[in-house]
């Protein structure tokens, strides 16, 4: 056992984020290095590392193609985190497992921000296996598990829905967007401080972590063009007429308040959030 953070999913948005601000602590796990379709990898990495804490930050996030490819997403998202909880436990190693907003049921009722202890009712298969990834890191004896929301960061080269907006506007003057889900999507570097916070505080059991406040996609979009001075004009629609293969939560605003009773800090609202993103990656 040693001091290194192992992460798993380093080469993605959450995942860089948290190695860049570990530094030298981190050690970065990348799909080719641990493959979360093979269990005797996974035993391998952990056995040679020992790491102090495992970070998974790796997951099968094709929401869309997962309602045709089930096996393999529970594989990623649910087998996969049992392996490591398992492994975890045998090793002493503290487990932190990133989840989701997607937990939450496609067609909320009252708006009110959803706390650690509402019911969840995921709907799509994604969303199903992240629940068993939940209930399978729940099985490490020290475990953490944050679920957040909608992550961008990383700059022009990742895929999330600020640079979908952004390269969509260099050849499209109109889009339509959607404008019936509300939720808070969340800078990758400020959900990354926030998850090695807990950690340095030895939190542990369900957290939630996002910015703060929250917006619709449509809004969002609108906020992205207005800081970008982009011309481009968003058309509002619904889920049914975007027309996705999976269910979306239509309200997964996340409580706070657990975060902040534990650590005594505020998350950035999502606003400030997009807007220190997008001075970033000016300067980038």
């Amino acid at each position: 056992m040693n001091s290194t953070i192992a992460i798993t999913g380093a080469a993605g948005q959450l995942g860089g984020e948290l190695a860049k601000q570990l530094g030298g602590a981190a050690a970065s796990l990348t799909r080719s290095q641990f493959d979360l379709s093979d269990d005797d990898s996974i035993r391998r990495v952990l056995a040679e590392l020992r790491p102090s804490v495992l970070i998974n930050c790796a997951a099968y996030t094709a929401v869309d193609m997962a309602e045709t490819d089930a096996d393999a997403c529970f594989r990623a998202n649910a087998k996969a985190v049992a392996t490591m909880a398992e492994l975890c436990h045998d090793l002493n190693i503290r487990f932190v497992q990133i989840s989701t907003d997607y937990v939450f049921d496609a067609y909320a009722g009252i708006p009110t921000p959803l706390s650690e202890e509402t019911p969840t009712s995921p709907q799509g298969i994604y969303a199903q296996s992240k629940l068993q990834g939940e209930l399978a890191a729940a099985t490490a004896p020290n475990h953490l598990i944050v679920r957040t929301c909608g992550l961008y960061g990383g700059g022009p080269t990742k895929r999330n829905f600020v640079e979908t907006m952004i390269r969509l506007s260099e050849s499209k003057p109109e889009l339509r967007v959607v404008n019936d889900q509300r939720c808070t999507p969340s800078y990758c570097r400020d959900v990354a401080t926030a998850v090695l916070r807990l950690i340095r505080q030895d939190a542990t059991g369900l957290y939630h972590v996002t910015n703060s406040e929250s917006v619709t996609w449509y809004d969002m979009a609108q906020e992205v063009f207005s800081l970008t001075r982009r011309s481009t004009h968003v058309h509002p629609i619904t889920t049914t007429e975007y027309g996705a293969p999976a269910p979306r939560p239509a309200y997964s605003v996340l409580s706070l308040n657990k975060y902040a009773q534990a650590t005594g800090q505020e998350m950035p609202t999502w606003r400030d959030a997009l807007q220190r993103y997008l001075a970033d990656r000016r300067f980038a």
